[in-house]
């Protein structure tokens, strides 16, 4: 009788053991079985960032793709800062070549106070032959059919040092594009009293006065107006 028993407790645990073997390997109600790698790696795929697309970098040198404006300088004589910034602003997008127009004796704040008759730059401009010595040169000139030349207005007129500038190069037939600043005049006859300064066979198309806030899509409009072979960006 008891061997009887005894077997009958054994089969009973081991149905009891084989029953447990096979519920572990199904989830428990409320748990997500894990993903297989497979399935993992597709969602770190499209987690992973979108690489940036050729439009984004159509537009940058002819190495790059980009149409730039190897022809172009953007020449400019600023005093006080506010043509440089500009002059930059149209290179930045025009792609052209920058050139500073610097003066061998540089202007102090007394060479610029307009209200003392006997400051140098009040001299100079009651002076039409006066024409202050520029510091170096443009490199490789020839290269540039097209010349934005920015100044400040000073007494109505394009500071003396442009005349210099003027008349240091041949510009025989460039596009000179003259833009200025001014706390309130307009460029008035200053681009229109450089054109005898220049070769006859010159291209001058309309100068602008260029407020110092303009926004790029204005500075954009504007040298799109222009109808320069440039695509302004």
């Amino acid at each position: 009788m008891k061997k009887i028993l005894s077997f009958i407790w054994a089969c009973s645990m081991v149905f009891a053991v084989t029953a447990c073997g096979s519920q572990g390997s199904v989830p428990a109600p409320g748990i997500t079985a894990p993903a297989s790698s497979q399935e993992t790696g597709k969602e770190v795929q499209q987690t992973e960032p979108l690489q940036s697309g050729s439009g984004e970098n159509a537009s940058v040198t002819e190495e790059n793709g980009r149409e730039a404006g190897p022809d172009i300088l953007v020449a400019y004589f600023s005093a006080t800062g506010t043509t440089k910034t500009l002059a930059g602003y149209i290179s930045e997008v025009t792609g052209g070549d920058l050139y500073e127009i610097v003066p061998e004796i540089p202007y102090s704040s007394e060479d610029l106070n307009y209200s003392d008759n006997n400051s140098r730059s009040t001299r100079e401009q009651n002076d039409e032959g006066a024409r202050p010595v520029i510091s170096g040169s443009v490199e490789d000139k020839d290269q540039y059919g097209t010349i934005f030349l920015g100044y400040p207005i000073w007494w109505g007129e394009a500071p003396r040092i442009i005349d210099t500038f003027m008349e240091s190069y041949d510009f025989s037939g460039k596009t000179i594009v003259p833009f200025c600043t001014s706390g309130g005049s307009g460029i008035g006859a200053s681009a229109r009293n450089l054109h005898d300064l220049a070769a006859p066979d010159v291209t001058w198309l309309d100068g602008e006065r260029l407020s110092s806030d303009i926004s790029h899509e204005e500075m954009v409009s504007w040298i799109d107006g222009l109808s320069l072979d440039v695509m302004a960006r």
